[in-house]
């Protein structure tokens, strides 16, 4: 078939209104976030229905043409670029599948389309007064698809786990068309295998998810926020100890940043403010929440924080007065990406480490990449409580590409060496795609890596979901960049 021919055939699925093959229309889809991988494909095809996606599935699968699913394209990994350049592709967007099909506050469940943009999630679980605590600095723009593909994790994880843990049933085109209904409110099942957590985390690289059954919660009826500065990483982990003993499972978020992350962030992005001066070297973004309504939140957290003062945990904290107040603090923790990626070239990390072993694998990540590159910016963010710490060097611009690609590789080594020795994972939330995938080679059992490859090979024999992420399943990979 010749590419006129299956743009046809695609066409006469969807209409030609969905079927985008201008260049200029394509490439926002056929870059990644952070504009390192570039790809090609026939079109990008915007189906309206699950009936359509499976109807688009048989039909690729008949003619051989490559499926690369995108949700919002906010993505780290390149897990959503189509990088096959040996056989036909298109690019699965479902932003047009963006239903809230069913809610109900009784059963705190809401079923949802994959093209859903999670703020829209957010916004329809609190007209119902419940909440989807999924959070994470590219709610405006991700979808549900991409949070569940990627296994997200976000800043509310310590309280309410990954998306693996709000995702109560799925609706999944399988790479021969068929459509996988799992699409359960249930709370407890136990018949049989969970098959709905084999595309949990897959990347789109053994179905396609076009539905979710998640969970909600009760709607927090008030809430305190507060920054506090701290002189070590140790002094953190003291923190956090000390309000999981104080306040339990009130503790809503407990994120870190160290001082070279804000300045990076008060350095390019000028509509961010930062509250005071950047003269401690850690900096952490604690949120209590409480069923009950009025002060009595905040007058904890300032209790808590108080002890943590004598006891010469923090050297000093300001706790949010209003909700505009808090929200310009969490502005500070949701611009982490935007202000890196404008500072210069990122070399980021994703990994997680037992908590007790969080404060040796921050302070030797960052000697042994100092002394690799002395010119090298280490920032550092992430979710200290649930033992997830983003370390990333920025390093000056390397104009020949394989020198960068030399440097980069050294850096990710030292990274993956420590994050292995202390029994940690390269990827707590961001995905392995595209990126990552020398990587997920260097740290894994050469067992679970075989395991995932049959498991890849049942499912999709062909390889046409999403090939080249996760796993490799070709020689020619791209290094990591």
């Amino acid at each position: 078939m010749t590419p006129d021919d299956l743009i046809a055939g695609v066409s006469a699925i969807t209409g030609p209104e969905q079927v985008l093959t201008h260049p200029s229309d394509m490439a926002p889809a056929l870059t990644d976030w952070r504009g390192r991988y570039t790809g090609t494909a026939l079109a990008v095809v915007r189906p309206g229905s699950t009936d359509e996606v499976a109807r688009l599935v048989a039909f690729c699968r008949a003619h051989g043409v490559v499926i690369v699913p995108q949700g919002g394209n906010t993505g780290m990994c390149a897990a959503a670029t189509p990088l096959d350049r040996a056989r036909p592709a298109i690019v699965l967007r479902l932003d047009r599948m963006n239903r809230i099909r069913w809610l109900s506050p009784l059963g705190d469940a809401i079923a949802v389309d994959a093209g859903c943009i999670l703020a829209s999630v957010q916004e329809a679980a609190a007209a119902a007064g419940r909440l989807f605590p999924l959070s994470l600095g590219a709610e405006g723009s991700c979808q549900i698809g991409g949070n569940i593909s990627t296994n997200a994790g976000g800043t509310a994880a310590l309280r309410y786990g990954t998306m693996r843990d709000l995702v109560l049933g799925l609706e999944v085109v399988l790479p021969d068309g068929q459509v996988l209904d799992l699409m359960t409110a249930l709370r407890k099942d136990s018949a049989g295998y969970e098959l709905k957590h084999l595309f949990i985390g897959a990347e789109g690289t053994l179905g396609i998810v076009t539905g979710a059954m998640l969970k909600l919660y009760p709607r927090p009826l008030s809430r305190a926020v507060a920054l506090a500065k701290l002189d070590g990483i140790d002094r953190v982990l003291d923190l956090l100890s000390l309000a999981r003993s104080r306040v339990g499972d009130r503790i809503g978020a407990f994120e870190v940043l160290n001082r070279e992350q804000i300045a990076v962030i008060a350095e390019n992005c000028p509509h961010v403010a930062i509250p005071f001066a950047l003269d401690a070297p850690w900096y952490v973004l604690v949120e209590l929440s409480d069923m009950n309504p009025g002060e009595a939140i905040r007058e904890t957290l300032e209790e808590l924080l108080g002890s943590a003062l004598e006891e010469g945990l923090v050297s000093d904290a300001l706790v949010a007065t209003s909700e505009t107040q808090a929200a310009s603090f969490w502005k500070i923790r949701h611009s982490v990406s935007e202000g890196s990626r404008a500072a210069g070239y990122v070399v980021s990390h994703d990994s997680v480490v037992p908590l007790s072993a969080q404060g040796e694998f921050a302070r030797e990540v960052e000697a042994r990449i100092r002394a690799l590159r002395p010119d090298a910016r280490i920032v550092m963010h992430g979710h200290i409580g649930d033992g997830n710490i983003h370390i990333l060097a920025i390093i000056p611009h390397v104009a020949d590409l394989d020198e960068r690609l030399r440097q980069v590789d050294a850096i990710n080594a030292i990274v993956d060496e420590v994050t292995a020795r202390l029994k940690g994972s390269i990827s707590a939330e961001h995905g392995i795609g595209h990126a990552n995938i020398g990587r997920l080679e260097r740290v894994a059992p050469p067992l679970e890596l075989a395991l995932m490859r049959t498991i890849k090979q049942a499912l999709d024999p062909d390889g046409l979901f999403n090939p080249g992420k996760v796993i490799r399943t070709g020689p020619n990979q791209t290094p990591n960049r």
